[in-house]
């Protein structure tokens, strides 16, 4: 059996999704693989080619045995759904998403693993593209108990472009302009996604009790440049009118993504200032992205903006015109590029 699952870049609404803010993202035509069968005894086996390794563990030894332990609490996570697996498995996995990188490649994984135990379950379910995006997202934050938002898992499981909010339930608008080619950069540079998301997160969520302290009413939806900061000192001020412009953005770009022709000339600006936010305020991008930024508005590049956590990882720009241009631009700067398009959901192949 064979399952693949797309990759992501957040359009709109960087950093924002664990706040309870929305997010518009896409699924990219970069993807994830799992190929496996059945065993005839309880081990699970999985061949990880790209990183030279090979997982084994039995499903009487679902205990955490490493930070992340995603592949037991994928299959614990079934179970709590009522799955029952009586055999094991043996599986490769593999990717074209960069590892660690910004782009989803672990959430694509993981919603690969989920989808393929739901038919190698002893009864098999046929669960939807949502369902799988909610369990992966148990498996991997509720579970471990981690920082994070719920846009990778949905994202990546329901494909196309998502408007997903949270609060005050989690609802799941699908998007799908003709918005064209994109270009994916990889710096190859690590990232610090624990460390970046957790200085974010705190300070923010500092920001948020200390206006509430005085005015309980204060809302992350709804406060503007109106609501009163004289308890904050100029960075809280910052990083306060960072976060409300990051809201904002989405805003005006949902208008616009909610048109069946959008306009690439708006769609590339409302990046540009998004990633002049997640530059200047939240401080997550570095010299080298800035480069292979650069380099693709040079070539004709519409927008752009770095993705994922930050530090590090991925940039991608909006490249409608000249993809292979662009591509060629940032690659000169230092970065690998992949030309991608809005990509399908979790899939079984035929």
């Amino acid at each position: 059996m064979e399952i693949t699952t797309p990759g992501r870049i957040c359009l709109f609404g960087e950093h924002s999704d664990y706040l309870g803010l929305p997010i518009i993202a896409m699924a990219i035509s970069l993807r994830a693989k799992i190929i496996g069968k059945k065993r005839t005894d309880n081990q699970v086996i999985i061949h990880k080619p790209d990183l030279n390794e090979t997982e084994t563990f039995s499903l009487e030894g679902l205990s955490y045995t490493r930070s992340r332990d995603y592949f037991k609490s994928c299959i614990k996570t079934c179970q709590n759904e009522g799955l029952a697996f009586s055999s094991g498995f043996e599986c490769e996995v593999s990717s074209q998403i960069p590892i660690r990188a910004g782009a989803s490649s672990s959430s694509a994984i993981n919603v690969s693993w989920i989808h393929f135990l739901s038919k190698m379950a002893d009864n098999p379910v046929e669960w939807t593209q949502e369902k799988i995006g909610e369990l992966t997202y148990q498996a991997e934050s509720t579970e471990f108990n981690e920082p994070g938002g719920m846009m990778d898992q949905y994202t990546t499981a329901m494909g196309h472009i998502i408007h997903l909010e949270s609060e005050p339930n989690i609802s799941i608008q699908s998007l799908n302009p003709e918005l064209g080619a994109f270009v994916l950069g990889d710096s190859e540079q690590p990232k610090d996604t624990m460390g970046i998301l957790k200085r974010l997160n705190d300070s923010r969520t500092e920001i948020l009790n200390i206006l509430r302290a005085k005015n309980p009413d204060v809302n992350i939806h709804t406060m503007d440049s109106n609501t009163n900061l004289d308890n904050l000192n100029s960075e809280q001020r910052k990083m306060y009118q960072g976060t409300v412009e990051n809201r904002n953005l989405l805003r005006k770009a949902l208008v616009e993504l909610e048109k069946k022709e959008p306009s690439p000339q708006l769609i590339g600006k409302l990046l540009t200032e998004l990633h002049v936010v997640l530059r200047d305020i939240f401080s997550i991008s570095t010299p080298k992205i800035e480069l292979m930024l650069d380099a693709a508005i040079k070539a004709g590049a519409l927008g752009g903006k770095i993705t994922g956590s930050g530090g590090g990882g991925c940039m991608f720009a909006y490249a409608p015109n000249h993809p292979e241009k662009v591509a060629e631009a940032i690659e000169q700067a230092g970065g690998k590029a992949y030309i991608v398009h809005s990509d399908d959901g979790t899939k079984l192949v035929d």
